[in-house]
């Protein structure tokens, strides 16, 4: 009889020693900000992920202290995770291999969307060719950023002996769209999202290239963080992604279409444009739940096509792929994802 109290005292010890033990992890990942990057004003569509996390409340399951903040454009986030205004910012593959090729910044991608659902079109219906596009405006985010470079790609791979130097590029933010809506712009490159609310307006949108097609193997975007920042707060970036391995769970979850579609109303899309976009994106892979969307084949070849058509300088060798991510983190975010 007279161990038992004593018993209960040892218990009570060892479990106020394992709260003590946890706690301050806890404590330390919910006191560390973490400033997310979320590309073009209104957000893109890709970055939904980021608010499906917030509005869900799976930020604060994961003890994830988080803030979304839109920027212009991806290249535009990137350089404020280069400058540390922010922590990760989501930007083109292509852009952030130029970046750390050409300046030897230290930043590192932590998870990836490969497949690009970007197309070249037109709202002008007597010109529908790619040829037609020569000596236009069309429609980009900004010179050098991801519709622009899938401009590019897109010429390259789909329309012979016509190149980017051909076509007069309109920088527009993520308002492409609305820029063919009003009559000001025939060509741009859009986005699935964009598409549904240009015919929405009543504007028949004619496709004359995809980059599904035109370059079927390539990369699309990746969350990038500074490797200084990762190394310093680690656990409030694995936190951070499996908030986001969770959202992406939940988007490719059709039963929660409906949230979803209300979740991206910052995108400034309708309930039900946002809907008519989500079953073919999922349909292409969008947000990779399966793995980190670091496919090193597909990395390994926007690498090369970087160094090949110039985004690389001459005098720069590339970077490597093992240099170019960290695919730890997400690693490290599943696992607290099944302890969830």
């Amino acid at each position: 009889m007279c161990c038992k109290p004593i018993l209960r005292i040892a218990a009570i010890s060892a479990a106020l020693c394992v709260m003590s033990a946890v706690a301050p992890a806890s404590a330390v990942a919910a006191d560390t900000k973490i400033v997310i990057a979320a590309p073009g004003i209104p957000p893109i569509f890709a970055s939904i992920i980021l608010y499906v996390a917030d509005k869900e409340g799976l930020f604060k399951k994961y003890g994830a202290n988080v803030e979304i903040r839109p920027f212009d454009t991806g290249t535009a986030a990137a350089r404020a995770v280069i400058a540390g205004d922010v922590e990760i910012a989501l930007s083109p593959s292509a852009l952030i291999i130029n970046q750390i090729s050409n300046t030897g910044v230290g930043l590192v991608a932590i998870y990836g969307m490969i497949n690009s659902d970007m197309v070249l079109a037109s709202v002008d219906p007597s010109k529908t060719s790619c040829k037609d596009v020569i000596g236009q405006p069309v429609g980009v985010d900004t010179v050098g950023g991801a519709r622009s470079i899938a401009l590019r790609s897109m010429l390259t791979g789909g329309c012979p002996g016509v190149t980017i130097n051909q076509v007069q590029q309109v920088a527009l933010s993520s308002n492409v769209g609305s820029a063919m809506i009003g009559g000001s712009l025939n060509f741009g490159v859009l986005h699935l999202d964009d598409v549904s609310t240009v015919e929405a307006a009543g504007k028949k949108v004619n496709l004359i290239l995809t980059i599904s097609k035109t370059n079927p193997n390539g990369h699309y975007l990746v969350f990038v963080v500074r490797r200084d920042k990762l190394n310093a707060n680690r656990d409030a970036y694995v936190r951070a992604m499996a908030a986001l391995i969770d959202a992406a769970r939940f988007i490719r979850d059709l039963n929660n279409v409906d949230r979803v579609a209300a979740d991206a109303v910052v995108t400034g899309h309708t309930a039900a444009v946002s809907k008519a976009t989500i079953k073919p994106l999922l349909d292409i892979d969008y947000w990779p739940v399966d793995n980190d969307g670091l496919s090193r084949p597909r990395l390994e070849r926007l690498i090369a096509l970087m160094k090949k058509v110039g985004g690389i300088k001459p005098d720069k060798e590339p970077v490597n792929y093992d240099q170019l991510v960290d695919q730890s983190v997400w690693h490290d975010a599943i696992e607290l994802t099944k302890k969830r």
